[in-house]
């Protein structure tokens, strides 16, 4: 079972997939972005680099195995929308590495926590605009997905409760 962490930049993605992860006992895939820049030694990007992104990140899950749960910071659907933010469009090569069925529940997380500078970090102004993006974008491909917010014990909380009751549904 793969649970994905989506959401605006600086809106507790990662601290939640740590969180869940130390919670659960389960792995976690960790945002592949920070590798690749880190190993590109630089944070210029153009849209080709986006694509490798994607592609590092589900490389990523993939080295997991058959891990019977996963907690996976990001997916391919954080780099369509911040494509289709800095570019505006998506190319087709990146809307097909975002595979909405692989996750048993999506995890939006909402930006009701302070903003936290990073130098990976564009858009400090326009994540409530990015939330709404990222919900709409989950509706219309009818992805099971759950709002967390609030405090971190509160998020964790909620992230645990939403797996508990897939796992009661399967």
């Amino acid at each position: 079972m793969r649970i994905a962490i989506v959401g605006p930049e600086s809106s507790g993605k990662s601290t939640l997939a740590q969180d869940l992860s130390m919670a659960l006992s389960a792995p976690w895939v960790a945002e592949y972005v920070r590798e690749y820049f880190a190993q590109k030694g630089s944070n210029d990007y153009q849209l080709s680099d986006i694509i490798a992104i994607a592609q590092g990140q589900l490389a990523a899950e993939a080295a997991c195995g058959d891990a019977p749960l996963l907690i996976c910071d990001t997916t391919a659907l954080v780099c369509r929308i911040w494509a289709e933010v800095r570019y505006g469009h998506c190319p087709n090569a990146l809307t097909t590495l975002y595979r909405p069925q692989d996750y048993a529940i999506h995890l939006l997380t909402r930006p009701d926590i302070p903003w936290e500078p990073d130098p990976l970090r564009e858009n400090p102004n326009d994540r409530d605009q990015l939330f709404d993006l990222y919900e709409a974008d989950l509706k219309a491909s009818g992805a099971n997905y759950t709002v967390v917010a609030g405090a971190r014990a509160v998020r964790l909380t909620m992230a645990q409760e939403a797996i508990r009751a897939l796992k009661e549904t399967d």
